[in-house]
């Protein structure tokens, strides 16, 4: 857990002392070349840069900041949506959660000291607002309107994955090592508590600039707390007063750079630079703002080369003899960019969730959001091969069991990557004269390392989810009817048909969830607050749910925390002793 330490001086006074031992000022230390809680908060814009910080580790638990990829995709896979492709040789990782989700795994250390860090600047940045003599009374309630939804946020998180936390709600100035846990239910209404007033003092969505923290976004995560705290009617006025709020809507015609081109509108939610309202996108609530070459953020998007699978190594032997070659050139612009191969989405999602009649149309699972199929291009054109697809004519059935049908090939989700044409010029290596390199394994452009990653906004909160919410709420509440209604909302516009609201179940809106939030959603968030990651790996994922148990819907608090805590003892989860 982070701690701020206080620095200790010895004072060694020889000869006479002038001072007296019950004045003793000069033993306080007032550091000159350190920053500290205390004289790192003096102006406004030390405020706002504080509040950047806390944006920067909500976007890394999204984008897996600092490379810690483990910790990351282990939001998406490991669930009922994907398993990791690359622990498919070896049992390593959460496609074996009996041996891996331990109290000593770093995946869980990782997401308990993200979390603490956000609250733990959340609160240097409401108690220094609280205590600062140069802040104007409207920019102390913004600033602590903004660390209180942060700190909520953080631990909205650490309560859905651990259960009951240590809650510390002030500014940490001295070492401590006597934590425990408060309950789980003690931890949400910490949230519901921030998010309330937050409430109050955070301008609408449509009064500040994209991306900055507002009164829908909270009101929306308050939504998802007060049914943690099992209040279903309170859940439903908090989601309704986003989704009635005239500044948002959900997205129903073409809008944004690729509106007059064959897609649709699933597809231009996701388009580069379509994310924010300045596209005349008025559904994103929280979106995390991510450029280009902008040292502040990081560059890396967690959907990107993880999800594309490995295509640049896939191989097949074209018709008449000869040489193995890849079957698609200049792949990366064509398919969306490099890819690794490590997040493939299970057969639930890739196939099930999609059957029947309902679904045919449904536009989140068109050509235009997962690619399922592509022509191959890497042959002459006079080869029979030529312009033929790689799954439906029979290619992909081909390939013996390997990587080639493990790694290399699976449907591409399309929301986690750019089109055709939106790779910016810089993102391609060059050679000294200027000209594109060509790739020693299938001839096509090579993107550089730097850019093997997509660079476009990402959904925090959007309202689709909020519709969702709702209906969770109301399945609670034991009104289907309205369930139903708020899932149709989705359903109307991705073209399928509606649900009966006999048929609304819990189970029937994880499904919903999987269709709509596909890849944007922190699944493993969601199935931990609800009790089913278990239920739901057993049944859905190939992978993981051959190991995993009931314990392990919620996670071992992380073994050196519980080592370092010696003044009070920091209770484990149950089935990890």
């Amino acid at each position: 857990m982070y701690k701020i330490l206080k620095k200790a001086v010895l004072v060694i006074a020889i000869g006479s002392i002038a001072f007296s031992c019950q004045n003793a000022d000069f033993l306080d230390e007032k550091p000159l070349d350190i920053y500290t809680p205390t004289n790192s908060l003096s102006k406004s814009s030390d405020f706002q840069a504080s509040i950047n910080f806390l944006h920067s580790r909500i976007r890394e638990i999204y984008t897996r900041g600092s490379g810690n990829l483990d910790a990351c995709w282990a939001m998406k896979y490991a669930t009922d949506f994907a398993v990791n492709v690359t622990d498919y040789y070896t049992p390593l990782k959460l496609n074996d959660y009996n041996n891996t989700m331990t109290s000593n795994f770093q995946v869980p250390s990782s997401f308990w000291s993200w979390g603490y860090e956000i609250i733990v600047n959340s609160n240097n940045v409401i108690d220094g607002a609280t205590a600062s003599t140069t802040l104007s009374d409207a920019e102390k309630k913004s600033f602590t309107a903004q660390a209180k939804f942060t700190r909520a946020w953080a631990y909205r998180m650490l309560a859905n994955l651990f259960g009951g936390v240590p809650l510390v709600t002030t500014q940490i100035t001295e070492a401590k090592r006597d934590y425990t846990r408060a309950t789980r239910a003690a931890v949400y209404e910490q949230c519901r508590k921030d998010l309330a007033e937050a409430i109050v003092d955070l301008p609408n969505i449509d009064a500040v600039k994209d991306g900055k923290i507002n009164k829908q976004a909270a009101q929306h995560l308050l939504s998802e707390i007060y049914i943690c705290l099992n209040k279903p009617d309170e859940a439903i006025a908090a989601a309704s007063a986003v989704i009635s709020y005239p500044g948002v809507a959900l997205m129903t015609t073409r809008f944004g750079r690729h509106k007059d081109q064959p897609g649709d509108v699933y597809r231009d939610l996701f388009e580069l630079n379509n994310q924010n309202r300045t596209s005349g996108n008025k559904e994103g609530l929280f979106v995390l703002q991510q450029d280009f070459l902008n040292p502040a953020n990081g560059n890396w998007d967690s959907n990107s080369d993880g999800f594309m699978p490995n295509v640049e190594a896939l191989t097949f032997v074209p018709t008449g003899g000869g040489s193995a070659v890849p079957p698609m050139k200049v792949w990366n612009e064509k398919i969306g960019g490099r890819g690794f191969g490590w997040i493939r989405p299970t057969v639930h999602f890739l196939d099930e969730i999609w059957q029947g009649p309902d679904f045919a149309n449904d536009m989140r699972n068109s050509k235009y959001n997962i690619i399922r199929d592509f022509q191959i291009d890497n042959v002459p054109s006079s080869s029979p091969d030529y312009g033929k697809w790689y799954v439906a004519d029979g290619y992909a059935a081909k390939q013996p069991d390997g990587v080639n049908k493990i790694r290399n090939w699976y449907p591409i989700i399309k929301k986690a990557t750019l089109s055709e044409g939106d790779f910016l010029p810089e993102q391609y290596a060059k050679d000294a004269n200027g000209n594109i390199k060509t790739s020693p394994v299938n001839g096509g452009k090579l993107l550089i390392k730097a850019s093997e990653q997509v660079y476009h906004e990402v959904y925090s909160i959007r309202l689709a989810e909020t519709y969702l919410l709702r209906a969770e709420a109301n399945v609670m509440k034991g009104d289907k009817a309205a369930a139903a209604a708020d899932i149709n909302a989705l359903r109307r516009r991705a073209g399928s048909a509606d649900i009966l609201a006999a048929n609304v179940t819990i189970d029937a809106i994880l499904d919903e969830r999987l269709r709509e939030l596909y890849g944007e959603e922190l699944r493993m968030l969601t199935l931990t607050r609800m009790g089913l990651l278990y239920d739901r790996n057993v049944r859905y994922n190939e992978k993981s749910g051959l190991t995993i148990k009931p314990i392990h819907n919620l996670w071992p608090i992380p073994f050196s925390e519980i080592e370092r805590n010696v003044g009070a003892k920091l209770e484990q989860n149950p089935g990890y002793n």
